[in-house]
């Protein structure tokens, strides 16, 4: 047996686990390795009520919303509900083959112990993705029209998506050099450049118009780079704030959730029909999203039973740049990925070289207390650690996790005091 370890920084800044091959004959079958883990449907039926609870409120009580846009919310809401369940059955069936072709890890995070030997299948976010895919392909035939002015950008949309899906998953068996990351994205971004016919224009902050001369500013092909790089960042800010079970595909829940809110209360409270539909169009890729996602967080989560692989934080953060960008609000977006941005703050000493960058930057594992404590490395896990103390796996996935939703709400909140001053 032969440890391959990933070699350069970006990538092993993001790595939860060390990629081993194994030596096996050909016509070895699946079922020589165990099932893995059921699923913690428990823990995400709650978390599912409580993240999903005010969104449903706002859509079917708190704002009068539209018939049509709400009957299409909700089919499409149906729609990602059975995507839900298909996911959940489908991982299983992935995790024997993938462990069939030797697609499997060792999770540092519980190294001598009996847990740290398990062959973890890697790479699970394969399943979401095509889930997700075929989710929102059909979704089209019960909203867009044959002349649907949204339906060029839907299907760009989708496109981005799925090649971003597909580079992930070359990344995650190819080991691709972290140089070569930055540019994946933007690669996979050219079906919605190439296709984006909306506005370039961005609304001045009143403090500026003074100084500026106007309030629109149209800034023409620096929008495309503008959106171009939007989407390196979301995909690899998942992608490096990783390291702990749950943590990859928590915070993409998490920052889910707070997407369908804020989409549903533009949508309440704005009467331009124009405005209304393309949060709408967010709506209809977030919610097959927090779905999908929530169904591999069962399996993902403390203990994980699966790895989910560069496939799922490309797809993941791809699609939340997608929406941030066809619903207009970029801005909030990067607000809800405020623990993110600070994580990159973090690493950038290390990921460009300035600071040496260790093969992992994960926090250190006892195995005699089951603790993690935190290592000098630039990432806010360790930060995190190196503050608040030692604390095991679980809790510091749980307390990371509520920074982020704590993010999200300071969004909400920065959004209501600048109403009416700032734009």
């Amino acid at each position: 047996m032969t440890a391959r370890k990933r070699a350069s920084a970006l990538t092993n800044a993001s790595t939860t686990k060390e990629r081993v091959e194994t030596h096996q004959q050909p016509q070895e079958t699946a079922t020589t390795n165990p099932p893995i883990s059921p699923p913690k449907t428990g823990f995400i039926v709650y978390l599912s009520l409580f993240l999903l609870a005010p969104y449903f409120y706002l859509l079917l009580y708190h704002y009068n919303v539209r018939h049509d846009l709400k009957r299409s919310i909700l089919i499409n809401a149906v729609l990602s509900l059975a995507g839900f369940f298909l996911t959940v059955k489908i991982i299983p069936v992935a995790s024997r083959y993938v462990l069939r072709r030797n697609l499997f890890g060792f999770d540092i995070n519980k190294k001598d112990t009996p847990q740290g030997t398990v062959k973890v299948p890697e790479s699970l976010g394969i399943v979401v993705g095509i889930v997700f895919l075929v989710l929102a392909i059909l979704f089209q035939y019960f909203n867009f029209t044959a002349d649907s002015n949204w339906l060029v950008e839907y299907n760009a949309a989708l496109a981005c998506i799925c090649f971003m899906t597909l580079l992930g998953f070359v990344d995650d068996v190819l080991d691709v050099p972290w140089r070569v990351k930055l540019l994946l994205p933007s690669i996979a971004a050219l079906p919605l450049l190439m296709a984006y016919a909306g506005h370039t224009t961005i609304i001045i902050p009143k403090p500026l118009i003074p100084y500026i001369g106007s309030e629109m500013l149209d800034l023409g092909w620096m929008y495309k780079l503008y959106m171009g790089l939007l989407t390196v960042f979301c995909t690899n800010s998942i992608n490096i704030h990783a390291g702990i079970n749950g943590l990859e595909v928590g915070q993409t829940v998490v920052i889910a959730s707070a997407i369908l809110i804020h989409n549903v209360m533009q949508i309440g409270a704005s009467l331009d029909s124009e405005y209304q539909q393309a949060h709408a169009f967010s709506i209809y890729l977030i919610q097959p999203l927090l779905a999908t996602s929530l169904a591999l967080l069962a399996y993902n989560w403390y203990p994980s039973s699966v790895f989910v692989g560069d496939t799922f934080t490309y797809f993941a953060g791809m699609t939340m740049a997608v929406v941030g960008i066809l619903g207009h609000f970029s801005e909030t977006l990067l607000i809800f990925f405020l623990p993110q941005v600070i994580n990159f703050l973090l690493s950038v000493p290390q990921l460009f070289g300035v600071i040496h960058c260790p093969r992992h930057r994960l926090p250190r594992f006892d195995p005699r207390t089951g603790l993690l404590t935190g290592t000098n490395d630039g990432t806010l896990v360790n930060v995190y650690l190196r503050m608040f103390g030692r604390k095991s796996e679980k809790y510091l996935c749980v307390h990371l996790l509520f920074v982020q939703a704590v993010g999200c709400c300071f969004c909400f909140l920065l959004r209501y005091f600048l109403a009416g001053w700032y734009k």
